[in-house]
């Protein structure tokens, strides 16, 4: 059974988007690019939110017959475009791009999606992750945290209950400041 990896952009001080839900604030070289290109060609599927999804579907349907996509966002835009794609939503009716609708519960729906994908599975979008983290069911977080400060905003991780204890998985820096931590759930 693959694992489900819970990996996405965070600002030094935990937030995934400022204040205005904007992440514009990345920084995202063609290195670091090449790296989630890497990381998520070997995923079985990925899982999104709906804000994550609309934003991923607003850009990587197209970015094959767009002029101004860079050879590595190329290769993300056709690593994306063929990955099977589950999106938590209680407010879409339908969903395109090799994907499909999940409005159950996140426990139900992992293990049919378990059933459903042989491989490691990413979640994507800080409100679906938590209620993934809070039943305990992330294996792995995989942190890309960026040298900025936003002060406020959604943050990577939700309030819990109760500490939840995770161990050290690796560390990873790059020439622009950025640096993934990964951690394992104990």
């Amino acid at each position: 059974m693959g694992r489900l990896i819970y990996r996405m952009n965070v600002s030094l001080d935990g937030f995934v988007s400022d204040p205005d839900g904007s992440v514009d604030w990345g920084l995202i070289d063609d290195e670091l690019h090449a790296w989630f290109n890497d990381e998520l060609r070997d995923e079985a599927a990925f899982i999104y939110g709906r804000r994550v999804y609309e934003l991923m579907a607003a850009s990587w349907p197209n970015a094959t017959s767009d002029p101004t996509t860079t050879p590595v966002m190329l290769q993300f835009a056709r690593i994306w475009n063929a990955k099977p794609k589950v999106v938590f939503s209680r407010t879409l009716r339908d969903v395109r791009w090799n994907s499909r609708l999940a409005v159950g519960d996140v426990g139900e729906e992992l293990e049919r999606i378990r059933r459903e994908h042989d491989g490691d599975l990413e979640v994507a979008g800080p409100t679906l992750a938590a209620a993934f983290i809070r039943k305990d069911l992330v294996d792995e977080f995989r942190m890309v945290v960026h040298p900025v400060l936003l002060g406020g905003g959604t943050p990577f991780f939700p309030p819990l209950d109760r500490p939840m204890r995770l161990r050290p998985n690796g560390v990873r820096e790059f020439p622009s400041g950025v640096v993934v931590r990964s951690y394992l759930r104990s």
